[in-house]
């Protein structure tokens, strides 16, 4: 009898159906099964119910030869009607089953490798326990054939023959459950100890204390919540390999294991083992394969010449397995009931009789490479690296040498002088830190499969390929010696895998291309009717390049006379370092700072000097490209807005270029002299931001069509606030802010004829030098 003849009238529940291993087993179940009948656990997401879900994704291209013209179903709702019951619910709250069902085939699981160790038993654990009650409970006594989707690596940290058999130990699957679900709690509380909330803290305010108490206490509890979640996967890990397995993905897989074998007594058990899952061979397409699994991202890291080496034996086996046999695996399994009480496994693999080495995979996806490498545009095709094998420890030391050295260097880079070179500087140490956390994740990952030396025995599912009569060898084919790796490779594998991403890299050039063209345009939004958009600027940094110790020097110096210069100059280098270190770690401290030796200057005198003397100097430091932006807002009807931390008189030769300033005023006593204090706290940082807020809710500002412009890190709460924000020559924390969140950056230079070394004034009103 073919399988089709032995399933034809079976009910069949999949769980995980939406899955990579799930999609392909309903396809082929629809093609080449026309009698069953696939009943789905799915849960709803968002509004979508699980009806719905799986209609869509009935409409995905593999599907769609199943219904339409020249088939039964008109569409594929009628498909899902007629072939498909949808029962809603999830591993977490398995619902009440179906009375009538024949076979269950278990394939949900949560797959990561790294998985946070609650979730792991969560899902794996517990959850096949949930679903194998509601098995018994559904059944009433009949057999329903439980077939199990498990993994080979479930043998742990063993070398040598596997056999397709129970996993030898001794391991208590519900002391291990207990105490992995009650981690969670552990750690949570753990985090919120003072001693790490401290540790927290001082990290975020080192970071961000410049833009204020709320951002660093954002930032502090992100840190706390990602402290969290890797202590979770470490404490997993770490569990796992205590016991003898590689992970906590493996190592909870191997308990569900014992979940099942206890319930055998009461369901005919089958567990299918399956090696590393990849793209198909033949079925539904060559190549097939959704989402990126074990080996995806290790070979498009290679194409783009990012993985140096690996930490493998050059003749390590390397066990993967198509998808397409791992389904027809499944599909002869499910028409081979075993014993009550005698659970069978089968081991879906290839190194026993079609080993593939690593050296043959390397050399396999190197020669790929080289007849379709990436192209990097105007530095032509990616250099490949050469792989010699050096071993695990040697790759670790190389590894960790670069850790350490892009750790000092992105010390310097921060403490660097802010220009473009510096942005320069800091995007390629971005690129590169992300290439050094990919080898780290994926070394620690991998490397013990990489170099493990396991040999699963498949003679069940030999047998059972043997046993398959007719055309069915050809459909559900899964006799794993018959794979051409070398055309595997290089024809179906890697095409596949890198086809998506050369679409990509089309769209991410096109993307990149309309950001360059578009950062000198000022972004088009569309007006309300009933409300107003701002475009508010800051000042130095921003629409000149200036800081506030220059302007203070451009203030103070023209009433001096020479001597008095010199000691007001002489006063200020030698308090420059703690200047700078106050300005690092509270702007609003500094700006004090630097506004107390104000202390005695005469208001009406500092704005004399400014009008008569400073006003062409500001106008001549703007940048043409700022005063081009903020004409373009204000013919478009934007309320146009300076925010600055400077004093107010500096800020006179800009009045006609705003519709409003927001400054920082000096107090003056009785007699019109600067008291060496502010009438109100400076607008630096988060207060910015809540001035915006402010506004917006008493004159009915949008802020999500509104924008700001700025230089620095300490204005990220102003920039945040708006829907439009505009990075101006950033500073690198800025900078790598921005490029996160995808903001315009522009770069707004100060005209090439201004000098930054010329104090405007001071030989025409002292008679001293203008230098």
């Amino acid at each position: 009898m073919s399988l089709a003849d032995k399933l034809a009238g079976k009910k069949v529940l999949v769980t995980g159906i939406t899955g990579f291993v799930g999609e392909a087993l309903l396809h082929r179940m629809i093609g080449d099964l026309p009698g069953t009948t696939v009943v789905a656990i799915i849960r709803p997401k968002g509004s979508l119910k699980g009806t719905d879900r799986m209609a869509q994704m009935l409409k995905k291209d593999i599907f769609k030869p199943f219904y339409g013209e020249g088939t039964p179903y008109a569409d594929a709702a009628e498909l899902t009607a007629a072939r498909v019951e949808v029962v809603e619910g999830d591993l977490s709250a398995v619902p009440e089953l179906p009375k009538d069902l024949d076979i269950v085939v278990h394939c949900a699981g949560d797959v990561s490798f790294d998985p946070p160790i609650h979730e792991a038993f969560t899902t794996n654990v517990l959850g096949t326990k949930s679903l194998l009650e509601r098995i018994v409970e559904a059944s009433e006594g009949r057999p329903v054939h439980y077939v199990h989707i498990s993994t080979a690596y479930t043998a742990g940290r063993r070398r040598g023959a596997i056999p397709e058999a129970p996993v030898d130990h001794n391991v208590d699957w519900r002391t291990e459950a207990e105490a992995g679900m009650a981690m969670k709690a552990r750690i949570e509380e753990t985090s919120r100890s003072a001693a790490m909330l401290i540790r927290f803290r001082k990290e975020s305010e080192k970071l961000h204390r410049r833009a204020g108490h709320l951002t660093a206490a954002a930032d502090t509890e992100r840190r706390r919540t990602e402290w969290v979640a890797k202590k979770l996967i470490e404490t997993g890990t770490e569990r796992a390999r205590s016991l003898g397995w590689t992970d906590c993905y493996t190592f909870t897989k191997a308990l569900g294991e014992r979940v099942v074998e206890e319930f055998a007594a009461k369901l005919p058990t089958s567990i299918v083992r399956p090696a590393i899952i990849e793209s198909a061979v033949q079925s539904p397409h060559p190549g097939w394969i959704e989402g990126f699994k074990m080996a995806e991202p290790l070979i498009l890291a290679y194409g783009r010449g990012e993985l140096p080496e690996f930490p493998a034996s050059p003749d390590s086996v390397v066990e993967i397995i198509p998808v397409d046999h791992v389904v027809g695996a499944i599909c002869a399994v499910m028409a081979t009931e075993p014993e009550l009480s005698k659970p069978e496994y089968y081991h879906v693999s290839s190194g026993a009789r079609n080993p593939l080495t690593f050296e043959q995979l390397y050399a396999g996806v190197r020669a790929y490479f080289s007849k379709h490498p990436f192209d990097l545009g105007e530095r032509g095709a990616v250099r490949l690296p050469v792989w010699k094998f050096p071993g695990g420890d040697s790759v670790e030391s190389m590894l960790r040498y670069g850790e350490k050295a892009h750790k000092i260097a992105d010390q310097i880079i921060m403490h660097a002088p802010r220009g473009e070179r510096t942005r320069k500087y800091a995007r390629e140490l971005d690129v590169q830190k992300r290439r050094i956390d990919f080898l780290r994740r994926y070394m620690d990952l991998y490397s013990e499969y990489a170099q493990a030396e396991l040999q699963f025995i498949d003679d069940n599912v030999l047998a059972l390929h043997n046993a398959l009569e007719g055309d069915d060898q050809e459909k559900f084919w899964c006799d794993t010696s018959i794979v051409d790796w070398h055309h595997y490779l290089q024809e179906v594998h890697c095409p596949s895998v890198t086809d998506s991403l050369r679409r990509l890299d089309v769209v991410r050039k096109k993307r990149n291309k309309s950001l360059a063209e578009s950062a000198g345009v000022l972004k088009k939004v569309q007006p309300s009717d009933d409300a107003e958009i701002i475009a508010a600027f800051d000042m130095d940094g921003t629409l000149l390049s200036s800081n506030v110790i220059e302007t203070y020097l451009w203030m103070r110096l023209p009433e001096l006379d020479s001597h008095q210069r010199v000691g007001e100059i002489g006063a200020m280098l030698r308090k420059l370092p703690k200047l700078i270190s106050a300005e690092r770690k509270d702007r609003g401290t500094f700006l004090r700072t630097i506004y107390r030796r104000y202390q005695g200057a005469e208001l009406e005198e500092l704005n004399h000097i400014v009008d008569e003397v400073l006003a062409g100097h500001v106008l001549e430091r703007l940048s043409g490209a700022a005063v081009r932006r903020i004409r373009e807002h204000k013919a478009a009807g934007h309320r146009t807005i300076l925010i600055t931390g400077a004093v107010r008189p500096l800020t006179r030769p800009l009045d006609s270029l705003f519709d409003e300033i927001v400054a920082a005023d000096l107090a003056v006593d009785d007699r019109g002299r600067c008291t060496g204090y502010l009438t109100g706290p400076p607008l630096v940082g988060e207060s910015r931001a809540a001035w915006i807020k402010h506004r917006a809710r008493g004159t009915n500002i949008d802020l999500s069509k509104s924008y700001a412009y700025a230089d620095s890190h300490s204005d990220l709460p102003m920039l945040t606030t708006v829907g439009n924000p505009v990075a101006v020559s950033p500073d690198v924390s800025l900078f790598r802010a921005a490029r996160a969140a995808r903001w315009q950056i522009v770069d707004w230079k100060t005209p090439a004829t201004s000098s930054r070394l010329e104090i405007p004034g001071v030989q025409r009103l002292t008679g001293g030098q203008a230098r």
